[in-house]
This record gives structure tokens, C-alpha cells and sequence, in this order.
């Protein structure tokens, strides 16, 4: 499976400038610290009120399919929820972004491009340590290579899921074991490619009887589509401000 705008967030007093070229933003120093400029998710979403009102209101609010389609709501549901990590490495030539391809034989988005990530479980105590848990049972990455900076906004999928996006820096390099039964493979996205919104195209098709309008980045010979696109497209927002 595989959503921070506010300006003034707590940031420590941090002079961060913009800036001048999408290959400057792609440092480890200057992402960190826009994270921390951030704050809380600009568009709210945390989900998880007990008022059903509420809940509505802050589901409208969040991020999700229903984005690019007027006509379609979020799902009235009960969302179940999930976590996942948006791992970027920091690499000598510059930052990248970490995904998954899932085997073709699972039952839920199968073959798909995803982030490292699944529900989130009793046992975990929020959503980054489900995040981390996911990441090192997927990908054999063990979380205290990973550097947590912040979170996306919240992401409504029309499965009925709420993903909690969360950030992480993780230095190269780094031990990773992939495990065969979830994942085909494992491959990085120059983060510079992901903030150029010339790689952000809407494409639609027929699901349902219905025409759905989604995000898709295509990189090399793969298609990012989906929520993944969609949370990338929000990390690109985030960065460029």
C-alpha cells in the first residue's frame, strides 16, 4: 500500500532558504529542515476522532483517491488503519527515494509499485512504529538506520484504507533482505525526478463503470500510480513549498 503544509510550524527558528534549483532541494540538511519548518499535516487528516461528525469533517480534509474526482467521496466505512514509510537515502550524488514492487500473487494490490508499509497492528504504539515494523519485515531494513524527519499528510484510499505517511533519511549505505513472499523488488527514484511536477501526469480510466482520474510518474520502465503517486506528489509539494 502505500499524506505538512503549515508554514508556521514549530521550526526552532531555523533560516532555511529556498532553493535554487530542484538538484539543491535534493539534500539531506535542507529536507530535514523543511520537515521541521512544517508542523502538523496542512490539511489535517490524523483521522481517529470518536465524534462521527468529526471524523467526516477530517476525512473530507485528508488526501486519497477521491482527490482527483469530484464525484467521488470517501469511503463512509470504517477505515482501517495503516502506516507507511517514505524512505528517502542519502546518497553521495544526492537524495532518492526508496520503493517496493509487491509480488504478483497477493491477494491486495498485487504487482503494484508501493512504499514499505501495512496496517497498523494492537502492538504498535503509533503509526512510525508500524511504519518501521513493516519496513523491516518487508525489506530487511532495521530501524535504527532510519532517521525520522516528519510525516505527509493523511491518504484515503477507495479500499477503504487511512495511511499515515511517514518520512524517514536513511544513510547508504545499508543492510536489507528483502522477503520474497511480498516483494519482487526493490529500486530507488532520484528525488529530484519526484519533486519535477512535469513528472506528475493525470491519466484516467474505467474502473467500475465510472472514469477515475489518478496520478501516475513514470520512471525508466515503470509506472508509479495510485496512492503511492499520490503521496509522492504530496512530498513534492512539500519540499517545493
Amino acid at each position: 500500500m502505500s499524506g505538512i503544509g503549515n508554514e508556521d510550524g514549530g521550526g526552532g527558528g531555523l533560516a532555511m532558504q529556498r532553493p535554487d534549483s530542484l538538484s539543491d532541494a535534493a539534500g539531506r540538511d535542507w529536507v530535514a529542515g523543511r520537515f521541521a519548518r512544517l508542523g502538523q499535516p496542512g490539511r489535517r487528516g490524523f483521522g481517529g476522532a470518536a465524534d462521527a461528525a468529526e471524523a467526516a469533517a477530517l476525512r473530507q480534509a485528508t488526501r486519497g483517491d477521491h482527490d482527483l474526482n469530484p464525484g467521488m467521496t470517501p469511503p463512509s466505512i470504517e477505515l482501517r488503519p495503516a502506516a507507511v514509510l517514505v524512505p528517502l537515502i542519502d546518497r553521495p550524488d544526492g537524495m532518492s527515494v526508496l520503493l517496493t514492487q509487491r509480488t504478483a500473487h497477493l491477494s491486495a494490490h498485487a504487482g503494484q509499485i508501493a512504499f514499505p508499509g501495512g496496517r497498523i497492528e494492537p502492538r504498535d504504539r503509533d503509526a512510525a512504529e508500524a511504519a518501521l515494523r513493516e519496513t523491516e519485515e518487508e525489506i530487511g531494513l532495521p530501524r535504527e538506520h532510519v532517521s525520522l524527519i516528519g510525516r505527509l499528510d493523511t491518504y484515503v484510499t477507495g479500499t477503504g484504507f487511512e495511511i499515515t505517511p511517514i518520512v524517514g533519511i536513511i544513510a547508504a549505505p545499508f543492510p536489507s533482505m528483502i522477503d520474497p513472499f511480498e516483494v519482487a523488488d526493490v529500486f530507488e527514484v532520484p528525488l529530484s525526478f519526484v519533486l519535477d511536477r512535469r513528472n506528475h501526469r493525470r491519466t484516467e480510466r474505467e474502473f467500475e463503470q465510472r472514469r477515475r482520474v489518478f496520478f501516475v510518474i513514470p520512471y525508466e520502465d515503470r509506472n508509479i500510480w495510485g496512492a503511492t503517486a499520490g503521496m509522492l506528489v504530496n512530498l513534492a509539494e512539500v519540499l517545493a513549498g
